[in-house]
Parts: structure tokens; sequence; C-alpha cells
């Protein structure tokens, strides 16, 4: 009886050093471009310089502290070229931008 181990790259060998054959899984039709998610500014690396300014302004238009906002998002969207979506969260979207944290250990960007 023969004994298949799984490493974590799904490779598959049977305990007799055989590579055992595996089907890659049937591409599925890709739904219409009208219902995906627009990614452009919100990935990283995907604005140019000069759009974050107005990125910036959407993204901070709902907090009283606009000053200190617009200038920690600009700087963020400097560095990464990003600006998630929205006014509050979505960072998960631009992971320089949400790793970049405070001598304290807080989020630097807005």
């Amino acid at each position: 009886m023969h004994s298949n181990v799984h490493c974590s790259y799904g490779a598959a060998f049977s305990s007799r050093s055989e590579p055992l054959e595996i089907e890659a899984p049937t591409p599925q039709p890709q739904e219409s471009s009208h219902y995906m998610i627009p990614t452009h500014g919100i990935t990283q690396g995907s604005l140019q310089p000069q759009e974050c300014g107005p990125r910036c302004t959407q993204r901070c238009s709902k907090t009283a502290f606009k000053k200190p906002c617009m200038f920690f998002c600009q700087k963020c969207c400097a560095k990464c070229l990003c600006v998630p979506q929205g006014t509050y969260g979505n960072k998960e979207s631009c992971p320089c931008y949400n790793n970049w944290k405070t001598k304290r250990g807080g989020p630097k960007c807005p």
C-alpha cells in the first residue's frame, strides 16, 4: 500500500518517489467587466503622482481634521502610489499604505 504525501505547494508524490499527475482546475468564464470593481488608484503603484491630490481630497472629505489628513494621505500616496477607496478603511487593497506605521506603531496613512 502506498501513501500519498502532499507538500504545501500542491505537488503530490507517492512513497515510490514517482510524481502523481494532478489535473489543473478547469478555467471558469469571467464575468462581464461592468460587474468588476475597478482597481485603478486603489492598488499599490496604480496611480501617477499627479493623481494623489484628487484621491486624497476624496479620502479626507468627511474628516474634521482635513489639513493633517491631506498631509499624510499625500505623503502616503507619493510613496505607495495608491489611495484606498472610500473615506475610511479599505486599506487591504494597498499593503504599502496599510503597513506604513508611525514610530509608536499606529497607522501612518489615513
